[in-house]
């Protein structure tokens, strides 16, 4: 059981109409030891900087500025302040702003040109488009969006930047696998998650929501997804896994139900920033599979936002069709 005593230092930074802080805290000081909890926390109540990339698929030619990022070459960053939002670039899809944090789970990815790959919870598109722009805007990229509202916008967002090569659907991924099994050379699955790593102290809306209650809720919908994704893939194919949440129970834990119930195995990923950590060993006294330290935890700063992502392969041998997605 978690302690519901927290450090004072920790307690005072935490908002007091968080409901449950000290359990949300306590999880915290669980995963990450007091030290990392305290500067997660911190992080919340400070500013953070936009980050973009230029895009090929536009032409005009755009002046880059900022700082560049180590981790990810083509990235900058700018201060909070900056114009870049509502510049002419932005609007016209020239430049594109995202998190570093979504913008390493596609290098991770790495689609190639030509092959056919499935952004399997894809809204608001800015992975979709980060993709297609690996893909040269070549092959074919599904992008699966249920919300009918999200899902309208997803499209204008991809169209805005000149992308040509993804189909759109407006559907439940959850079912996806079974109705195209084993075809994506490719799957994106960045999950629907509780948004702890978005929680914004100056902004109420972006964690009143929160409960241990959501968590669990997330967490079901998570793995049914994460077997459908799984499900749609080629074997031999790759499967990327990403949430913004520091639950175990909405990463390890979901990764680790897909290992026991299939043949899949983690891959070491590509690019690591240092501002990183590996993933559990074990939560809550029962331990995780040896190889989840190939899955990584981003730690929070004022340019990157709180991530796990998780590098997926299916055995050229396995075969998942239909029948055979577990329950």
């Amino acid at each position: 059981m978690l302690s519901k005593s927290l450090p004072e230092f920790l307690a005072k930074s935490l908002p007091e109409d968080l409901t449950d802080a000290d359990v949300f805290g306590g999880r915290l000081v669980a995963v990450y030891g007091e030290d990392q909890a305290a500067e997660i926390v911190a992080s919340m109540g400070k500013e953070t900087r936009h980050a973009y990339w230029v895009n090929p698929l536009r032409r005009g030619d755009v002046p880059v500025f900022g700082e560049p990022i180590p981790a990810l070459p083509g990235m900058w960053s700018v201060p909070r302040d900056s114009d870049i939002t509502y510049s002419e670039e932005a609007s016209e899809g020239r430049i594109y702003i995202q998190n570093p944090s979504s913008q390493l789970a596609v290098r991770v990815l790495d689609p190639q040109p030509h092959e056919e790959v499935l952004d399997l919870a894809a809204a608001p598109g800015s992975k979709t488009i980060a993709m297609a722009v690996a893909m040269h805007n070549s092959g074919r990229i599904g992008a699966v969006e249920p919300i009918k509202g999200r899902f309208h916008r997803l499209k204008a967002n991809v169209e805005r930047c000149g992308v040509t090569n993804v189909e759109f659907y407006l559907r439940d991924g959850r079912g996806v696998g079974k109705v195209v099994p084993e075809r994506f050379d490719r799957v994106l699955l960045d999950a629907p998650c509780s948004s702890e790593a978005r929680m914004r102290w100056s902004d109420s809306s972006t964690y009143k929501h929160w409960s241990q209650r959501k968590v669990k809720e997330t967490q079901r919908k998570q793995k049914s997804l994460l077997r459908s994704a799984y499900a749609a893939l080629k074997p031999g194919g790759i499967l990327v896994y990403c949430t913004c949440s520091y639950s175990p129970e909405e990463n390890e834990v979901v990764v680790a139900h897909l290992l026991k119930r299939s043949e899949a195995r983690l891959e070491t990923l590509a690019i690591i920033p240092t501002n990183s950590v590996v993933g559990l060993k074990q939560w809550q006294g029962k331990q995780l599979p040896v190889d989840m330290q190939k899955t990584i935890r981003i730690l929070p700063n004022e340019i990157w936002d709180g991530f796990f992502i998780a590098c997926i392969r299916k055995p050229e041998g396995e075969k998942w069709g239909q029948s055979s997605v577990p329950k």
